[in-house]
């Protein structure tokens, strides 16, 4: 398996993904060299505060502070580097070796404080830091690093076992384990343990990175494809969906008070017949970029897109007991929005008039999952639904941009809502599909 940050390992997945990888791996290592500057002042701390023995006298040039020094030098360095980008593993490997060596180093130099013969080392407690260095290196979905604690500070053990016999003899070396305890003598067997200690701790926090590594990568994807599915769904949806508690099935369905909109582009068939598909959809994305927000804005819902129309929903997806106010408010700023951009198209080379004509309607209404399990989507379905489509088409008859129902402006006006340009009274309207008369409310600029 190719380590994570590797670029075997990036090089096999999408661009944007193998980026965002990139991103989590540099903040794991920011957040190491984070813990680093906190483990040293942590020692440093009880260095200077914690009760010492007699015979440990404290000195601004022994080998704890100079330690501490190099280590927090060596850190800086780090993080600098760290500011500009992620840095590779040429040089972070290295790095850790000096951080085990500067400990190794460390633990050596207590036989030489305190006048003592090499075996005198060998029985610090500071040993134990060495499974802290190498557990630091878990923090970071990447095993090549934890291996290179864990080997740095196996071999680096090794290194001083052999060095104390060297310096110490070979009669320093016993098999009795009650002399290496109590006396001065070197047992070579306890140290080998402790180096079998160390890579059995270091094979298990390497496991764990292992697994770590493949389960950042299927996260990071699942984040990805999560986000970017989201962008195909109106938020309203896509929140219902994420704070669901059980598996979303087809035909739930709840039924609502809610309001909704109707939008469509005035002139948008001989424009679409007359420019090239990109220009179609440039001159789209432009109205879309003025109108969501709006809904948004007002408690709104998007549903659909349709062509050259979108259908938005106030008090659908989420109950709400303001969703007509919601959405004439919305439906005003709109009309509002819509006379800017229909004096931007020339700027767009649009050169047919566009215009925006807008119907809202107000009523209970079924917000449904339909589909199969393989297919799902969200709908509204209801009169009001209904209702605002036709109103939406009869604007050619009334020659207005917006229509409402007079039942959905008094309803909207008990909710709150003051209209801030007067409406014109259109009494028993006959409108395509609509059974009988119906008062409407019209909107002429």
């Amino acid at each position: 398996m190719s380590a994570l940050g590797t670029p075997a390992a990036l090089a096999s997945l999408p661009a944007r993904i193998a980026e965002l990888v990139r991103a989590q791996d540099l903040t794991s290592e920011r957040l190491i060299i984070r813990v680093q500057f906190a483990l040293a002042a942590t020692l440093a701390v009880l260095y200077v505060l914690a009760p010492r023995p007699a015979d440990a006298p404290m000195r601004l040039f022994a080998p704890v502070p100079v330690a501490l020094l190099a280590y927090v030098f060596f850190t800086s360095v780090r993080f600098a580097l760290s500011r500009r980008g992620p840095l590779p593993g040429w040089f972070i490997i290295p790095s850790i070796a000096t951080d085990m060596g500067l400990l190794i180093g460390l633990i050596w130099a207590f036989h030489l404080e305190y006048g003592q013969p090499p075996a005198f080392s060998f029985k610090v407690p500071t040993f134990a830091y060495l499974f802290v260095f190498i557990a630091l290196r878990a923090l970071r979905f990447d095993h090549r690093f934890v291996l290179a604690a864990g080997l740095s500070a196996a071999f680096g053990w090794i290194a001083l076992l052999v060095l104390g016999v060297i310096v110490s003899g070979p009669d320093a070396i016993t098999h009795s384990f009650v002399s290496y305890v109590a006396g001065d003598k070197i047992l070579v067997g306890a140290e080998i343990d402790k180096v079998i200690a160390i890579l059995i701790v270091t094979a298990v926090l390497t496991l764990g990175a292992m697994r770590a590594q493949r389960t950042l990568i299927a996260a990071v994807r699942e984040e990805a494809a999560v986000k970017e599915i989201r962008r195909f769904l109106s938020k309203g949806v896509a929140d219902q969906i994420s704070r669901s508690e059980s598996l979303i099935e087809a035909g739930q369905a709840a039924e609502r008070e809610a309001a909704i909109m109707m939008l469509d582009i005035r002139g948008f068939t001989p424009f679409a017949m007359r420019v090239a598909p990109a220009e179609v959809v440039k001159m789209l994305t432009s109205f879309h970029a003025r109108i969501v927000p709006i809904v948004r804005g007002n408690g709104g819902v998007i549903d659909k897109f349709l062509g050259d129309g979108v259908m938005a929903t106030f008090g659908a997806v989420e109950a709400s007991q303001t969703a007509a106010a919601d959405a004439l408010r919305a439906l005003e700023a709109v009309l509002v929005e819509a006379a800017a951009w229909q004096g931007s198209l020339a700027s767009l080379g649009v050169k047919e008039a566009l215009t925006v004509n807008a119907a809202v309607a107000a009523g209970p209404v079924v917000f449904a999952t339909l589909g199969d399990g393989d297919r799902l989507e969200y709908t509204v379905i209801g009169e009001a639904v209904n209702l605002a489509a036709k109103l939406e088409k009869h604007n050619k008859v009334e020659k207005s941009r917006a229509l409402v129902s007079a039942a959905t402006l008094a309803l909207a006006m008990s909710q709150g809502y003051r209209p801030a340009v007067a409406f014109d009274a259109r009494r028993g309207a006959a409108v395509a599909g609509v059974s009988v008369p119906i008062d409407l409310y019209a909107r002429v600029a």
